[in-house]
């Protein structure tokens, strides 16, 4: 069947561009006309859907090097019940023309759909979702909303299990007083007209959503939990109703079909609370967001909505305050609690020039700051955004529940037929009753609902858990795997280390003191641009010391520096400088060749044609880096350090450190090769580094960690973000990744587990319709529950 679509392209810069495209594309088997206009950067097919996708031209496109503009949609789907719901949804729509990719989270009641606006429009998904029996609106913005709608709805869903279970509560003393004595039930509780008035409006009224869900089900060919309610209820109800015109009042079960509604609705009750609870870490990063700024505009302070602040704007940041967008330090020093988003929990100094991460709290100075990133843009918004996209993605250990949701009610629908056949015509022959009883018990005991929900609920909570703790997980998929890491590769610049050189010592001859070479140095010093030369002004001003200008100042390429400082001829650099000049080094040449073999840069000095000591300036590790090495290989995983930087240093770093291993000399771009090594070695590799020059070994290892600071959480090539600059991030998200897998584990033997045990139990007749019910409901209940445990795990 012909079919013409249109598609957007971009990357196209030249007539040559959509000529190539046009080309490849009407040689595709099954493409009859390719038109690609560069002006309109678009491309019309007409293609047969027998010989070739839609999908299969983007791949095309893609291939040559273009890209094919796909928008994504995050749309908001009430009516779902159980996991079979949710994958009727995926299924309808991945099978929309247009869609490219759909996934639906039971958990949270939301959908991610990626589709051609050329060919498809939101509003067509979501008559799509509407015609296959459920409701569907785009995630508006404001998150208070959405929000009163589902405290809303869960007060809906209490109001009518109220109503129920006071319409039931006669119904279950009759029940009960079967097992014991009908002397403590009133007759009219007894009197059939009378229970058939109470179990009508809980069958045909509060559980109209069942039957609602069941039919619109069945009208689309598909099955879920709703048909196993209606289905069993309905038997129940029924057969008490024909009972009562047949005359026999001794075989009414009208309680059954009343408490098995009443107790589903209880438990879809609590299962909503919980699930609202599973996503309390998104709701707590929203509410950190400052609500107003207190911006100079015209020479101004005026108080305005977050909202309305515009890039460049300046602002006004009290103490106590919290930091409304993220920017740039142009006045005052303060300190800067920083943990909400990092977890670090010393604030950390701030100064002119210093960037700064909105919903942080200044703590002691006043700052005034300039906006360079608001709304969407901000850390805080990008944060939300990753770890909405990680909590409503898949692990691929899901795909198994999925498969088995989808074909569970019709196998269990079977079940019940065959478990009433089998009791009616061979076990108790001849007795309708009894044999509806367990087809009715063998409907309601099943419960798919606690298969779908056991691992979005356990990912939902694991991801807000590690984003809560600074670990920015980008997917379920991603989750799943960190828990397989045996082997870390660390970057060292930057990663295990500082990254900005630092003054560590300052030896002197005798003489000399120390505090007046460091200030001849450092006043050397402040003519350069080298970043050395940065770390020793910095030094010597962060030891109380006020460096001067030179009075002249010489660079000598490779050798070192040389000037006049205070009247005195100073010079600093190599063992070859002073040697050039005629001075004698041997007086400090063992401790230079000490320092040297500690990794650090020592530089020697003279002043006025003598040798007057040295300095030296090295990139100093971080603090935490040998506690977090030290964890990891307590955990089993073998640590490697990687770096381009000489043998010597990487050695004096590494053994500082305590790593397994040292990989020196390493350039940017044979870092991926090195990965590809360990990979084929059969270790699964999680390489960590700055996410600068490691960008191709974070997207060839098995887990891409990448170390940002808040601000650089955008990430792309990283599986995971370490949000602070701490190594101690990496076992705690690997701790993260094994709990939570660990407890998705657990839900799905549960969820199995119960409903195998269940099923047969129920079939042999063992299981009272209503404690199926009761069972049923608490399944899905015990999952989530189950779930949040994980809140409470330990990272440290």
């Amino acid at each position: 069947m012909a079919s013409k679509q249109t598609l957007q392209i971009e990357g196209m810069t030249c007539a040559a561009c959509s000529t190539r495209i046009e080309k490849v594309l009407s040689k595709m088997d099954g493409v009859q006309e390719a038109n690609v206009n560069l002006t309109m950067e678009k491309a019309t097919v007409t293609f047969d859907e027998d010989k070739v996708k839609l999908s299969d031209i983007e791949q095309k496109i893609e291939d040559l090097g273009y890209g094919v503009v796909h928008e994504k949609a995050e749309l908001e789907i009430q009516g779902m019940t159980c996991a079979a719901c949710s994958a009727r949804i995926e299924k309808g729509l991945n099978r929309m023309a247009g869609v490219s990719n759909a996934t639906v989270n039971l958990a949270t009641e939301k959908g991610t759909v990626e589709y051609n606006p050329a060919v498809v429009s939101v509003d067509d998904v979501i008559r799509k979702i509407k015609d296959l029996g459920y409701d569907a609106r785009t995630v508006s913005d404001d998150n208070g909303d959405q929000a009163d709608r589902k405290s809303k709805e869960i007060e809906r869903q209490r109001n009518k299990f109220i109503i129920s279970a006071i319409l039931s509560i006669p119904l279950l003393w009759t029940m009960l007083a079967h097992f014991f004595t009908e002397e403590w039930v009133p007759a009219l509780f007894l009197d059939p007209w009378f229970q058939f008035v109470l179990a009508t409006p809980i069958q045909f009224v509060i559980g109209w959503q069942f039957y609602r869900g069941a039919y619109k089900n069945l009208k689309n060919g598909s099955a879920n939990m709703d048909v196993l309610v209606a289905m069993g209820t309905s038997a129940a109800y029924f057969f008490s109703l024909v009972q009562i015109f047949r005359g026999q009042y001794h075989q009414l079960y009208f309680e059954t079909s009343a408490i098995l509604i009443t107790l589903i609705l209880l438990g879809k009750l609590l299962e909503a609370r919980a699930k609202g609870r599973t996503s309390e870490a998104i709701k707590k990063l929203m509410g950190l967001q400052a609500k107003t700024a207190l911006v100079i505009r015209d020479g101004k302070e005026q108080e305005i909505p977050v909202e309305d602040v515009q890039i460049g704007d300046t602002i006004l940041v009290r103490p106590g305050e919290k930091i409304p967008v993220d920017g740039k330090v142009l006045e005052g020093n303060s300190a800067v609690d920083e943990s909400m988003l990092t977890g670090e929990s010393i604030p950390v100094d701030k100064k002119p020039g210093d960037t700064v991460i909105g919903a942080t709290i200044n703590k002691n100075g006043t700052l005034k700051m300039e906006a360079t990133r608001v709304g969407k843009e901000t850390a805080l918004a990008q944060i939300v955004k990753v770890v909405e996209e990680a909590q409503g993605s898949k692990a691929p250990i899901q795909r198994m529940a999925d498969k088995i949701s989808g074909i569970f009610v019709p196998i269990v629908v079977a079940i019940a037929v065959v478990t009433f056949l089998i009791w009616y015509f061979i076990v108790d022959p001849g007795n309708f009753a009894h044999a509806l009883i367990n087809f009715t018990a063998v409907l309601v005991i099943a419960c798919p609902c606690a298969l779908g929900l056991a691992t979005p609920t356990s990912i939902m909570v694991g991801t807000g858990k590690g984003a809560e703790n600074g670990v920015l997980f980008k997917g379920g998929e991603h989750l799943e795997h960190t828990r397989e890491i045996d082997l870390v590769v660390l970057d060292k610049t930057g990663t295990i280390t500082k990254g900005e050189p630092e003054l560590t010592d300052v030896i002197t001859l005798d003489g000399f003191d120390e505090g007046a070479l460091l200030t001849w140095v450092a006043s050397l010093e402040k003519g350069s641009e080298h970043p050395l030369a940065h770390a020793i002004v910095k030094g010597a001003e962060a030891k109380g010391l006020r460096p001067e200008q030179p009075s002249s100042f010489n660079a000598i390429p490779g050798y070192g520096v040389e000037g006049e400082v205070d009247g005195k001829k100073v010079l600093v650099g190599t063992r070859r400088l002073m040697e050039q000049q005629g001075i004698a080094v041997d007086a400090i040449l063992s401790e230079q060749e000490r320092l040297e073999e500690e990794g650090k840069t020592a530089m020697l000095a003279a002043v006025d044609g003598e040798l007057a000591g040295l300095v030296a300036v090295a990139d100093t590790v971080k603090d935490s880096s040998k506690e977090a090495i030290d964890r990891l290989k307590q955990m089993g995983i073998k640590v490697v350090m990687m770096t381009g930087d000489n043998r010597r240093t990487a050695e004096a770093i590494g053994k500082q450190v305590g790593v397994d291993e040292i990989r020196a000399e390493v350039l940017p771009q044979d870092k991926a090769e090195e990965v590809k090594k360990w990979k084929e070695k059969g270790y699964t590799v999680a390489m960590v580094g700055d996410g600068i020059n490691d960008a191709p070994a974070l997207a060839v290892a098995d887990v891409g960690m990448a170390i940002g600071t808040g601000t650089d959480i955008a990430m792309e090539a990283a599986d995971v973000t370490l949000m602070r600059g701490d190594l101690r991030a990496i076992p705690e998200a690997i701790i993260v990744s094994r709990l939570t897998m660990k407890n998705i584990r657990q839900n799905l033997f549960w969820a199995l587990f119960y409903n195998s045990v269940g099923i047969p139990v129920a079939a042999l007749g063992l299981l009272a319709p209503w404690i199926a019910g009761a069972a049923m409901a608490f399944s899905s209940v015990s999952v989530v529950s189950n779930s949040l445990r994980l809140k409470r795990m330990k990272l440290g």
